[in-house]
């Protein structure tokens, strides 16, 4: 590629009257004609193109005072315009070096009406190689509020008293800890020259706060010492690290050995054999979102509150322990039970041949099928078909109990949240697992925060889907009747 080269002016082409009106000498004689002017002017000889090399920097005096104020030099002050101060020979020097060079000897201005002095405001950074070294160059002014951290940093210290802890963040200073180190390699952020990273245990106690006490981020600002936004942002970052990091292995359906474990608990509870899993869907009350606002809508939440409601589901299978096996979390509210454990990775799998030889036990709100169980929906049931509701209800109470304790120890899972729709699932794929990991270390829940956990069950149309599993639930009832398992409390 050629570069075309561009016709530089020549002194010839200064004679033109419209190209030195740009350049008038205020210092010329006025004329009564403009030409006059023109022509005096134009045939003057042009004086030499001065290079940078040769600029000797001889200022007036008058200029030189000037200069001198606006650059701030004292009296003291080696002033490089005056006259008798002497310099360096300027050869091939650029006027860039020379601009660089003022810029390093000059300070900056102090004002008397500033309400607070630039040197105050401001802070050196020096190296951490060299304690000896010399201040490098000025740190830019940070405007960041001053907030208390007092509650956090008496949070944190070993003579907080336990209960109070746990009051605080619904578990042990243990379990605590042990969240914390599992979080450190995804949580921990470098200090940077700004300003320094927040610690992991101040990260990961800012999430736990917010869920367990379902507090407005305002609040959770004023208690930590940090900004609304940073609050929210660290929220997330929490929760996603806890999704990723933790729920694999929190949240695991369990192998064959595991298996025959929970088939076993389960028989002990009920008589009732082959039972795997609990299944228990819930809802979590949402602001009314701005996309989609009719699937969202609670239509029995609504008729019961008398005030409209919008909702996003959580589904979950749970062990004897009240641990969670399986979960499916935010789809719309206004879907039935069915419909959300059709959509369920769960029911993916059963419909893969993958669940065999037990069965989940749901409630009303599910159907039929060759691995579900729910009771007898019909009326004028028999002896045989109310003493084996009895037993389906002692199982159900299981999972309800499970998802109680989580709303009760996560209580941001009973308010309204601020949570974006698209960060839901998150959040409460968080609380999911941090309610089983309280579960197996066996951080206990208070009794005050109890509560009786209520969620409409809508029996589902097509309830039966499979006839053999029409039979074998027969079978199941008949066994428990006659085998004296089945109670008696209907009569």
């Amino acid at each position: 590629m050629e570069i075309s080269s561009f016709p530089f002016p020549t002194q010839e082409d200064y004679l033109s009257p419209n190209f030195f009106s740009f350049f008038q000498d205020f210092d010329l004689p006025a004329t009564d004609t403009t030409t006059a002017t023109a022509s005096a002017f134009a045939f003057q000889p042009l004086p030499k193109k001065r290079r940078t090399d040769d600029f000797d920097f001889d200022f007036d005096p008058v200029v030189e005072d000037i200069l001198s104020k606006f650059l701030g030099f004292d009296n003291q002050e080696e002033n490089p315009f005056s006259s008798q101060h002497t310099t360096q020979p300027l050869e091939n020097q650029s006027v860039f070096d020379f601009s660089n060079q003022q810029m390093q000897t000059t300070k900056p201005l102090e004002g008397n009406n500033n309400k607070r002095g630039r040197q105050d405001s401001t802070e050196f950074i020096t190296t951490s190689d060299d304690s000896n070294s010399q201040p490098l160059q000025q740190q830019r002014r940070l405007w960041v509020k001053d907030r208390s951290k007092a509650w956090w940093e008496q949070c944190n210290s070993p003579d907080f008293p336990e209960d109070e802890f746990k009051k605080a963040f619904k578990m042990s200073r243990a379990t605590f800890y042990m969240i914390c180190e599992e979080l450190e390699s995804v949580v921990t952020k470098k200090d940077t020259m700004l300003r320094q990273a927040i610690p992991v245990r101040q990260r990961v106690a800012v999430c736990i706060w917010r869920l367990a006490t379902g507090e407005p981020l305002r609040e959770v600002s004023k208690r930590f010492g940090l900004g609304i936004s940073t609050c929210h942002k660290l929220v997330l970052e929490v929760c996603t690290a806890i999704k990723s990091v933790l729920m694999p292995k929190f949240v695991q359906w369990p192998n064959d050995n595991k298996m025959n474990e929970i088939k076993q608990e389960f028989q002990m509870l009920s008589g009732m054999p082959n039972v795997g899993g609990s299944i228990y869907t819930t809802h979590v009350p949402i602001i009314a979102p701005k996309v989609s606002v009719a699937a969202y809508f609670n239509k029995r939440h609504t008729e019961r509150n008398q005030k409209t409601s919008y909702s996003v589901t959580v589904q979950g299978v749970v062990d004897p322990n009240g641990v969670f096996t399986d979960v499916c979390i935010g789809w719309p509210g206004s879907m039935s039970d069915d419909k959300v454990l059709e959509k369920s990775a769960l029911y993916q799998r059963a419909n893969r041949g993958l669940l065999k030889d037990f069965w989940v036990v749901g409630n009303s709100g599910f159907p039929l099928m060759d691995w579900v169980l729910p009771p007898y929906t019909r009326q004028n049931l028999t002896w045989t078909q109310h003493a084996f509701n009895e037993k389906v209800g002692e199982i159900q109470k299981v999972a309800k109990e499970a998802f109680m304790r989580m709303k009760a120890r996560w209580s941001c899972l009973q308010k309204r949240t601020e949570v974006k729709l698209q960060d839901l699932p998150v959040v409460l794929g968080a609380c999911c697992v941090l309610h089983n990991i309280c579960e197996m270390r066996g951080e206990e829940l208070s009794q005050e925060l109890r509560f009786d956990l209520f969620d409409d069950e809508m029996v589902t149309e097509n309830i039966v889907r499979s006839m053999n599993a029409v039979q074998a639930r027969d079978q199941i009832a008949h066994k428990l009747l006659h085998q004296n398992h089945a109670a008696t409390n209907f009569l």
